[in-house]
């Protein structure tokens, strides 16, 4: 078992950093580009929507079939091919000759990025001591963040120089390159003992879980969150592109800093569980996220970026409480709890779009706001509901 801090373990650690850097930089490299993809092909701001919605859904998907998989054959080899078809998905994408490849082409690239996330912290927990495993965890879960910033900016910025097909190219490149760069550094499995798939142990732990109301809740939580915050970042770059603001692609990759209040979210959310309680914690990051929508129906640019960081800062809050919530009251079979729970979380990002998007042309920025916080108040009273959970099982 490899030990925290030795080389061995900065080593492996730094190579599913890496993976989970390049996974995410692909998934949301085309989030700036939205504005500009929907004026090229004449379609809707639903219909280009779709380009991240296809892509989460079958990231989905991918995560309930590469998990099981990898238990059977391996997890090092699922995650160096699938990050290498994800590389050549972009170079491909650049090349799309109509929005119906566009969007096919999307489609298979986040089934193939789903092969990362679904195997790396069950190839850490094989192969790394529990303090190390922790310390890891940690890390490559910044890395998640970082890749999704990085590519909002390298395609907006990428963008601005030479369209869509120079954003693509360039992302593909670089899931390329770091990808030669991540084979050379995984080391290869040491302590996997394969073991036997069998689809009704399956089909029964993944039952279980949903019949739990406790992990139910939570998978919810996640996911309506996910729903909301995921897809304002799409239509805010909508409202921002069009007048008075007019700003160009790599203006729009920048509004996705914002993203780095989350990270204080996520960095202050176990001091916070553990002066108060989860639950009490879930339930003022989605009053957060409410606050900070309503922030943003300011016409000041430099207050509507105000208003996506406290949307940052309480999405993740929330977010990193309930997946921990998940892993806390599950019976049994953790890690398909945990699947399940990311299962829940890309597929309400994939469903946003359809939600908001009649709000959208109801009444623009506004009417997204009306749709976010029609669904908050679902999460909010989730929310309290596992909040008085939490006292009956104190008084217990």
């Amino acid at each position: 078992m490899i030990e925290a801090k030795t080389r061995a373990w900065w080593r492996a650690t730094l190579a599913l950093c890496l993976g989970s850097f390049l996974v995410f930089i692909n998934l949301y490299a085309p989030q700036p580009l939205l504005p500009g993809l929907k004026e090229t092909y004449d379609v809707s701001t639903l219909g280009v929507s779709l380009l991240m919605s296809v892509s989460t859904l079958s990231l989905a998907l991918a995560l309930l079939v590469f998990g099981p998989l990898s238990d059977a054959i391996g997890r090092e080899s699922i995650m160096r091919i699938t990050l290498l078809l994800a590389g050549g998905c972009s170079l491909a994408l650049a090349f799309a000759p109509t929005f119906e490849s566009l969007l096919l082409l999307r489609l298979v690239q986040g089934f193939v990025l789903g092969g990362l996330p679904a195997v790396a912290i069950a190839w850490m927990g094989d192969e790394f001591e529990k303090p190390a495993l922790l310390s890891a965890v940690g890390l490559y879960i910044g890395a998640n963040s970082l890749g999704g910033i990085s590519g909002r900016i390298v395609g907006g910025a990428a963008a601005e120089i030479g369209g869509p097909t120079a954003a693509f190219l360039a992302v593909g490149i670089i899931t390329l390159v770091g990808c030669m760069v991540f084979w050379r550094l995984l080391p290869n499995s040491r302590a996997f003992v394969p073991q036997r798939f069998e689809l009704r142990k399956a089909a029964s732990d993944l039952l279980g879980h949903l019949r739990s109301p406790i992990l139910l809740a939570a998978y919810c939580l996640g996911g309506i969150n996910f729903l909301i915050f995921i897809n304002q970042y799409s239509y805010i770059t909508f409202r921002l592109a069009d007048e008075p603001y007019t700003l160009a692609a790599s203006g729009l990759g920048l509004i996705f800093l914002t993203y780095l209040g989350g990270t204080f979210g996520s960095m202050m959310s176990g001091r916070l569980a553990g002066r108060f309680s989860p639950a009490t914690c879930m339930m003022v990051g989605v009053m957060i996220l409410m606050l900070g929508t309503a922030i943003t129906l300011s016409e000041s640019l430099v207050l509507i970026i105000v208003g996506l960081s406290v949307n940052a800062f309480g999405f993740f809050l929330t977010h990193s409480l309930a997946s921990s919530w998940v892993g806390r009251y599950a019976q049994g079979a953790r890690g398909s709890a945990s699947a399940l729970y990311l299962v829940f979380y890309y597929t309400g990002a994939s469903l946003g779009g359809f939600w908001l998007e009649p709000f959208w042309r109801w009444a623009g920025w506004s009417g997204v706001a009306v749709g976010s916080w029609l669904l908050l108040s679902i999460t909010l009273t989730i929310a309290f509901g596992l909040w008085r959970f939490e006292r009956r099982q104190a008084a217990s």
